[in-house]
């Protein structure tokens, strides 16, 4: 899932600054944050539904376009698939893989420097 996720990141910042009538991408880009957050939301729900109906299939599809549009978030905000790993690998170190961090733990609370924050495009 990594090496998928990683390529589908990659695409996502070589479409960024293709012309915005022939890349929906690119779109996302010049609509902004905003734009991008109500996609992803929106795909989010989607997700959440078809799984409450037990739509298999669309569970299926649904993801995908979820973790694209959290692909293009990650962009937008300079967040990579590593440091997405790294939190993963830090959080199974402190709790085990299948755990979210407790609310309000100190772990929880800890500043993770990202590996490319300076990599974050002006606007």
């Amino acid at each position: 899932m990594n090496d998928s996720l990683e390529h589908l990141y990659a695409a996502v910042l070589a479409a960024r600054d293709r012309d915005p009538a022939l890349s929906r991408t690119s779109k996302l880009f010049r609509d902004g944050v905003q734009k991008m957050a109500k996609k992803l939301a929106e795909e989010a729900i989607e997700v959440g539904l078809d799984a409450v109906q037990m739509h298999r299939e669309n569970v299926v599809l649904e993801s995908a376009d979820l973790l694209y549009h959290l692909c293009v978030i990650w962009a937008e905000t300079g967040v990579t698939p590593q440091d997405v790993a790294a939190e993963i690998a830090r959080r199974e170190r402190l709790y085990g893989v299948a755990e979210k961090l407790p609310k309000g733990s100190a772990a929880a609370r800890l500043v993770i420097p990202l590996s490319n924050a300076k990599s974050v495009r002006k606007r």
